[in-house]
Parts: structure tokens; C-alpha cells; sequence
């Protein structure tokens, strides 16, 4: 009998000891799936997170005109160079107090830099010495564009000492528009900054009647729908901001022509986020067209031209910002601003924005200042004119 209790009791208790250990693997089990769970949840709370954090990052461009070196302007340049260089940098002194606090700063580079072993030249077939570029550099600006109505005005060899010229700068600014070979036009240059990628890109729809050598088209782009095209889908999905400079329009009118206006609506169907628009050397207004941002006419920057209409220019300038949001990258823009600067033809090219004027320098200047302003925000309400005080 003892015998039969002690083996009941043997049995009870590895039941017992089974279901014992049952219960402890089903909670650890149930403990580890549970928290595998958890660590899962956590992971796409936290890759949510992470998806739809808004991300943005800034920077700004300041752009002028054309920098068209008549002979009276580089014989002054001679003059600030005690007549052993060319110095051009007095002329750029008060803007280039400006230009320093921007991270992009354009102009248009109108005259060839050819350099004096090519002869210096003036209209209507210009040649300007390489100092003109240094000059530029040296006061910040580091986007040139050379596709203009005169790039060709001293055939291959002008093009080919300033794309030397250029290239020995590249580090400092991207030049372009204007190439020594096919290979190098279709270099696809993008640079960083602040975050933000940008491109750079410059046609001219003239070129004075001058023909372009056939085979060598690389030598000025000449403004072509199916080149530009191609040119820019080379670009726009390896870049956050892409920039053309247009050499179009008519001398002297201040506004828009047609042609101009469709350029600008086929360049932002294609993208293009900021067309910067030289050539009429006088102003135009700023305008959006959809959602690219259209500078038709900066007019000139420095010139020896006759008129308060060709000697007044415009310092454009904007903040752009790039925001990653929901997986998608968005380019928009901020504080559009005109300010007006004035060539001092009489002393020295000296450029001066408004803000600096006095009527000794140009008499009744407020009056030229209430002009040109309302040509520059005539088309646009989100534009605004750096006043005078």
C-alpha cells in the first residue's frame, strides 16, 4: 500500500513539475513575442518620425547687369592702376559691401575677356582685359555668364583666352555659356552650399549677325529649344535649384517682349527655377512665372553708356529655401528685393546703389529712384525697392 501511494504521489508531482515548466516557457514565450512587438512598433514610430520631420535649409543670391567695358571705362581702370594695370576694383567699392552677404552673386560678363595680347577694343566689336575678372572676383561674385550678343565679337581665339582665363578661376566661380570644346560645354558642373545643389546654365538668343563657325557651336550657346532642353534634363534630378541666364529682349524697351515671355514660360515648363535675363541694358520688372522666378532685364552694371536710363541698374537679390518634407523636396522664395544702383559716368564709373546718391552726384535723383521702382514691382506685388534712407 505504501508502495502505491508513494507512486501516486511520484506521478502528482511530475504532472505537477510538467505543467510547472508549461506555464513558464508559454509566459516567456508570450513575454518575448510581446516585446518584439514593441521593439517593432518603436521602430516605425521612430521611422515615422523621421519621414515627416520638416527639414529646411537656407541660402541667398544678390545678381547685377552687364558689365560692359567701353574703352573710357577701361582707360580709367588704367588710371586706378597708376598706368602700369588695370584695376577696376574703385568701381565696385560700395557694392561690393553689399555683395559680401550673400552666399551666390551673379553678373553678366557683356564684353569678351580677351586679355591686352588680343588689343583692347571697344563697341561696336569689344575686347576688355582679363582684370575685369578679377575685379568681379575679388567683390564676391562667383556666377558669370558669358553667352552674349558680343562673346564672338573677336572670333575663336577671344573665346579661347577667356575660357583659359576662366578655367584658371573655376575654383573661385562657375563662367558659362560660353566653351572651348564640346566636351567641356557638356560638363555637367554642380556645387553645394548650405545644403542646397545648384546648377548654372547661359544662352543668348543674339549674336549681332556674327555667324558661329560651323562645327564649333560650343564656342557661344546660342539660345535652341532642343539643346536647352537637353541641356537641363542633364541637370534637374541631380540638383536642388538650377539657374539660366538669358541674354534676350530688346535694347532699351523696359519691359517684356513676347519672345521673352515665351522663352520664360518653356524654360520653367521645363523647371528652371530662376531665369536671370540681361541684354535690353536698362530695367524690367521681376515677375513669377508659375512657380520659376523671372528677372526679365537687370539692365547694365557698369558701362560708359549716355542716358540715367542705361546708367541705372538693378541689384537684384532673394533668399531661396529647400524644404524636405514627406519625402519630397521643395524650392521656394523669400524677400525678392530691387535695389538701384547708378553708374557716375562723370567720376570715375564709381557704381553707387540710390541709398548713397546725393544730388551733386545725380541731380534729382529721388524723382529717377520713384521711376525705376515702379518699373521693377510693376508685375509682381511680392517685389519690393530698397528705400532711400
Amino acid at each position: 500500500m505504501a508502495k502505491k501511494k508513494s507512486r501516486r504521489l511520484a506521478k502528482k508531482f511530475r504532472n505537477f513539475l510538467w505543467l510547472t515548466i508549461f506555464v513558464v516557457i508559454s509566459v516567456c514565450i508570450g513575454w518575448f513575442f510581446q516585446r518584439k512587438d514593441n521593439i517593432n512598433k518603436s521602430k516605425v514610430i521612430i521611422e515615422y518620425d523621421v519621414v515627416n520631420t520638416k527639414k529646411e535649409s537656407k541660402t541667398n543670391l544678390v545678381m547685377v547687369g552687364d558689365a560692359l567695358i567701353h574703352e573710357l571705362v577701361y582707360q580709367t581702370a588704367y588710371r586706378y592702376g597708376n598706368y602700369s594695370t588695370y584695376d577696376f576694383t574703385p568701381m565696385l567699392k560700395h557694392t561690393k559691401e553689399i555683395v559680401k552677404d550673400y552666399d551666390l552673386a551673379y553678373y553678366n560678363q557683356e564684353t569678351i575677356l580677351g586679355g591686352k595680347e588680343l588689343g583692347l577694343s571697344t563697341y561696336p566689336m569689344f575686347n576688355s582685359p582679363y582684370e575685369v575678372g578679377d575685379a568681379f572676383l575679388d567683390a564676391g561674385f562667383n556666377l558669370v555668364s558669358l553667352a552674349t550678343n558680343h562673346t564672338i565679337d573677336r572670333g575663336e581665339k577671344g573665346v579661347l583666352n577667356s575660357r583659359n582665363y576662366w578655367n584658371s578661376k573655376k575654383e573661385e566661380a562657375i563662367a558659362a555659356g560660353s566653351y572651348s570644346s564640346f566636351d567641356e560645354r557638356d560638363e555637367v558642373i554642380i556645387k553645394e552650399i548650405n545644403g542646397i545643389r545648384y546648377g548654372f546654365l547661359s544662352y543668348t538668343t543674339y549674336t549681332n549677325g556674327l555667324i558661329v563657325p560651323k562645327g564649333k557651336e560650343y564656342l557661344v550657346n546660342v539660345y535652341d529649344k532642343d539643346l536647352i532642353k537637353e541641356e537641363i534634363s542633364r541637370y534637374r534630378d541631380k540638383v536642388d535649384l538650377l539657374m539660366v541666364a538669358m541674354h534676350w529682349g530688346v535694347e532699351y524697351v523696359t519691359y517684356p517682349t513676347n519672345e521673352q515671355k515665351e522663352i520664360a514660360k518653356y524654360l520653367a515648363s521645363l523647371g528652371v527655377d530662376i531665369i536671370i535675363g540681361c541684354h535690353p541694358h536698362v530695367i524690367e520688372p521681376i515677375e513669377y512665372v508659375d512657380d520659376t522666378l523671372v528677372f526679365y532685364s537687370l539692365g547694365n552694371f557698369v558701362s560708359s553708356q549716355v542716358g540715367v536710363e542705361r546708367l541705372t541698374g538693378l541689384m537684384a537679390s532673394v533668399d531661396i529655401i529647400k524644404t524636405e518634407y514627406h519625402g519630397k523636396t521643395t524650392i521656394t522664395f523669400d524677400n525678392i528685393m530691387g535695389t538701384l544702383l547708378y553708374t557716375d559716368r562723370n567720376n570715375g564709373y564709381i557704381v553707387y546703389p540710390y541709398h548713397l546718391l546725393n544730388d551733386n552726384i545725380l541731380n534729382n535723383y529721388k524723382s529717377y529712384y520713384d521711376k525705376y521702382s515702379k518699373v521693377v514691382t510693376a508685375y509682381s506685388d511680392k517685389v519690393k525697392v530698397r528705400g532711400l534712407d
